[in-house]
């Protein structure tokens, strides 16, 4: 077992590879009660097309099947649906699908040994049926239904159409109601013997744990597996300009949303310090502190704060600003005129620095957001413990040269919700 310790806030990981190819992590926090685990397997939903490592057949399935997988796991061949087992337990149990990972996940101060077992059973029992996934169909349906109607969401996808022209980043993870009735039991198998097999899936627990013993409980409740060969997942051809600068929509909402994309196509680059980079850039260029908001605020041209993060994975990374104004081409000039041309002072640097750290190491203060990070990490091959040290090496200089590539304005796209 890997130990990997960090002196300067007091935090040790432990990990484990078993011989079937399936990573656990485990953040021990003796001083809680609480306890956390989330299992997690590399399938997102821009894993669309790929080829099959025991046979070699290339599959294409239905966008939304990550989705639509997740769904269908918790139902058991005695029509008991696991995550209401779970939660008459007394325990906090969830999942989710994003682009690139599908996680199952629970948390809670009793039972856990009892959810250890529910969710180690289910995960590895699927039971698909032609009348079950026919079933799902139409609550899935729904689902997409409801996000069509959600405002924010319709924002951010109208983006991802901007930034991207083939990546499927900028298809809704549930899929369309079209895309979702070609889903039969065959493509939900087809999918889970590819991508939930143990190599590749990663399990996070945090909590008040002995690693080695957790591990040994793990390891009772999976079934044996032998190590699989590499997935090859087929993505479209890389893309290095934007689809098109603008969308708009018009929606039930009492103040225009507007959100302002930036694609990233910077390769080659560290990921952890380029993250730490950009949040400092946006943090003093942009932030509540800073005079560009202060500007937009006391001129009646922003609602509230701005949002705003980074996403990045193998196939996809952009920059995403959101907000609330009347007039959002206005704002958008100011931002992308701001991103551009203001340089982050060395006083801005220091501040935004200690604030964007201090915030994250208060993270490992809670056992589901760490257990959270660390799998999300995982999947994008990076160590959570990496961070706290890339602080010390991020420098000014490495901030401008990162704000200088990344905030071009020919590489930014705005998407704007109005008024009916």
């Amino acid at each position: 077992m890997q130990k990997i310790e960090n002196k300067k806030i007091k935090e040790t990981v432990y990990i484990e590879t078993l011989d079937n190819g399936m990573k656990i992590i485990i953040i021990p926090k003796h001083e809680t009660k609480k306890k956390y685990i989330i299992w997690g397997t590399k399938f997102g939903s821009i894993d669309n097309h790929f080829i099959e490592p025991s046979t070699g057949r290339e599959i294409k399935v239905p966008d939304g099947v990550a989705h639509y997988l997740e769904h269908k796991m918790f139902e058991q061949e005695s029509g008991i649906d696991s995550l209401y087992t779970l939660m008459a337990l007394g325990l906090d149990a969830n999942a989710y699908t994003t682009n690139d990972h599908t996680a199952y996940l629970f948390g809670g101060t009793n039972n856990f040994y009892k959810g250890l077992d529910e969710l180690m059973d289910y995960v590895q029992h699927p039971y698909f049926t032609d009348a079950n996934v026919e079933k799902e169909r139409g609550i899935i349906g729904q689902e997409i239904g409801k996000y069509d109607d959600e405002p924010s969401w319709k924002l951010y996808i109208n983006l991802m159409d901007c930034l991207y022209k083939n990546n499927p980043v900028k298809l809704d993870i549930a899929g369309t109601v079209e895309s979702i009735s070609h889903i039969t039991k065959e493509t939900l198998y087809d999918c889970y013997n590819t991508f939930y097999h143990p190599s590749n899936m990663t399990m996070c627990i945090s909590g008040d744990f002995e690693p080695e013993k957790i591990v040994e409980e793990v390891k009772k409740r999976l079934l044996p597996k032998e190590k699989m060969g590499e997935i090859k997942r087929i993505y479209p051809e890389k893309e290095y300009n934007i689809n098109k600068k603008f969308s708009e929509q018009n929606m039930e909402v009492n103040i225009p949303l507007f959100m302002i994309g930036y694609r990233d196509a910077i390769e080659n680059e560290n990921n952890i310090r380029k993250q730490i980079a950009i949040e400092i850039i946006l943090n003093s260029l942009i932030g509540k502190s800073s005079k560009l908001y202060q500007k937009l605020y006391n001129e009646g041209l922003l609602m509230s704060g701005l949002e705003f993060y980074d996403e990045f994975a193998d196939e996809y990374s952009h920059v995403v600003i959101g907000g609330q104004s009347e007039n959002p081409e206005k704002v958008n000039e100011e931002i992308v005129k701001t991103l551009k041309n203001e340089e982050v002072t060395l006083e801005n640097f220091e501040r935004s620095k200690k604030a964007i750290y201090s915030d994250y190491v208060s993270e490992f203060d809670d056992v589901e957001s760490i257990g959270r990070i660390f799998l999300q990490d995982s999947m994008r091959g990076i160590n959570s413990l990496d961070y706290i040290n890339e602080f010390e090496n991020i420098n000014i200089e490495y901030v401008k040269k990162i704000q200088e590539e990344l905030f071009k304005e020919e590489m930014s796209a705005l998407s704007i919700i109005r008024k009916k």
